[in-house]
């Protein structure tokens, strides 16, 4: 039986923010069903009903196109928890960051990281749209630590607020999901704590 193609012409009229939407939607619902590898951009656009050409207008690699879709997937930096304490704030954000690892992000992760690995050009596109989203949420929670007086600002530094990420995602690359609570405690712990704390 011959696969069904959708004609674009006879879709929806969408634009913009909506039509964006869509297409995040689909791709993420694309890499949970059929993983990174079987991601294609025809599939993308017959689950979001667009025109590949309106995906290709805007993101003309698969590479761009998945991790533009994580990122919005992302929780906002103004959502970063403020519990009040260093150590709660951590432990929040990282156990989040431990469920979207267990989900359509992390399947996107393992695949974009084993693609930029053998292509050159699939390495930049990676390289050129990282927007550093796990940085940025340490980076504010260290900032409200430096304000409530718990660290002292000479102790923030790229490097460290880097580490709980990191960690986190070597653990999830090399023994996958579920990462362990037990994990995220320790890093927080043994970790960032001693980090963060020492001037």
């Amino acid at each position: 039986m011959a696969e069904m193609v959708t004609d674009h012409r006879k879709l929806p009229r969408r634009r913009g923010e909506e039509l964006a939407a869509a297409i995040y939607r689909a791709t993420l619902d694309e890499l949970a069903e059929s993983g990174y590898a079987k991601l294609t951009m025809e599939r993308v656009a017959e689950r979001a009903r667009a025109s590949k050409a309106s995906l290709y207008r805007r993101w003309p690699t698969r590479v761009a196109l998945v991790m533009d879709s994580v990122y919005h997937s992302l929780p906002a930096l103004s959502d970063v928890p403020d519990t009040g304490s260093l150590r709660d704030d951590l432990l929040t954000v990282l156990r989040g960051t431990a469920d979207i690892l267990s989900g359509p992000a992390g399947e996107a992760m393992r695949g974009l990281l084993s693609e930029a690995l053998r292509d050159e050009a699939s390495a930049r596109t990676f390289k050129e749209n990282s927007q550093g989203a796990g940085r940025k949420m340490m980076a504010e929670i260290a900032r409200r630590a430096v304000e409530r007086g718990e660290i002292s600002g000479d102790a923030v530094t790229p490097l460290r607020l880097d580490t709980g990420q990191a960690l986190l995602r070597q653990h999830f690359l090399f023994q996958g999901p579920p990462i362990p609570d037990r994990l995220v405690v320790d890093i927080v712990d043994e970790v960032l704590v001693p980090l963060l704390t020492r001037s």
